[in-house]
């Protein structure tokens, strides 16, 4: 009966790091369709995956290694044949996330990231420090094996670092803001819909002349992640930083607009600016509005307990 009951229970368990594995290969191949060769080695400016991994562990906890390790596998297999080296480089993508997760659960980080200080753990202790780990091992893999020159090595690495961060700081913020179901506030949610269109529409239109205009317009897209971050917090700035980064990664690979006539280690320097630079701004923007405004709402409601309290103890209005 005992032995019946955990056979039960096996599909229930294997479903969600089938589910991560197949997340993660998803997301590779996306990022693969944008990768770049620096110095001989392929690197995307970012890397899905990573922001994926990071997202699983913050909801399954840490039975979701499997899942991103045989994701690694697969998506490894998809770049070229898996050899035994690959074994480090797919535990090198393991333990970034994993060290990422642990990091963020010993500061007591809120998936909900409603606090300045968990838009901080985020960018830090789950993208910028925990990815050096992925990008030195896989670096020095490729080192030893042959596959990469030394003089090469450090170009390769902060491709590589950069790549992964950028992964945790667009992916992981969107991922957990979807898996929240949120409103519209009534009687605002026709308003409040239209602006969210509105906020779409200007992000597409002004991202695209921005990123394929000769000029140097790229500053345009802050605009549109500030109203995403002050009107909508996470839940607007998190697609508005995606959409931003994946067409100004379109314009960068494809080498029009402002990337034009530079080399790819300029483009890329450019590329990983803008796109750091977008993600801080609506994390934290975004973060820091979400707190206020919970700060103001918490005040708005010790004042309303405040006046029931008084006018229950007022003269002649049921007080003893």
């Amino acid at each position: 009966m005992v032995r019946t009951e955990g056979w039960r229970r096996l599909p229930a368990a294997l479903l969600p790091i089938l589910a991560v594995a197949v997340a993660y290969y998803a997301g590779g191949l996306i990022g693969l369709h944008q990768r770049v060769v620096v110095n001989g080695a392929e690197v995307t400016p970012l890397w899905l995956p990573t922001g994926i991994a990071v997202a699983s562990l913050l909801w399954l906890g840490l039975r979701a290694w499997p899942g991103i390790a045989l994701g690694t596998y697969l998506t490894i297999e998809q770049i070229s044949d898996f050899d035994p080296p690959g074994l480090i480089i797919v535990a090198g993508n393991v333990l970034a996330p994993v060290c990422a997760y642990l990091m963020l659960r010993r500061v007591g980080f809120r998936t909900e990231m409603d606090r300045l200080r968990d838009a901080l753990a985020l960018v830090f202790l789950g993208g910028l420090l925990p990815m050096l780990i992925s990008a030195t091992i896989g670096s020095c893999t490729l080192l030893l094996t042959g596959d990469l020159p030394a003089s090469q090595f450090w170009s390769v690495w902060a491709a590589w670092w950069a790549g992964d961060a950028m992964g945790v700081l667009v992916v992981t913020p969107l991922l957990l803001v979807l898996r929240r179901v949120t409103t519209l506030r009534r009687p605002r949610d026709g308003y409040r819909a239209a602006e969210a269109a509105a906020l779409v529409v200007a992000s597409v239109g002004v991202t695209l002349v921005a990123t394929r205009s000769p000029l140097s317009l790229l500053f345009l897209v802050f605009p549109l992640i500030i109203w995403a971050a002050v009107r909508f917090q996470l839940a607007g700035s998190a697609p508005v930083t995606l959409l931003v980064s994946v067409l100004t990664i379109a314009a960068a690979t494809a080498h029009v607009g402002p990337f034009a006539h530079h080399t790819l280690f300029e483009i890329m320097i450019n590329l990983q600016g803008l796109n750091g630079a977008a993600a801080l701004t609506g994390l934290l923007l975004s973060a820091l509005v979400t707190e206020q405004n919970n700060v103001r709402l918490k005040i708005e409601q010790v004042c309303e307990d405040l006046a029931e309290l008084v006018e229950h103890l007022a003269p002649g209005k049921g007080g003893p």
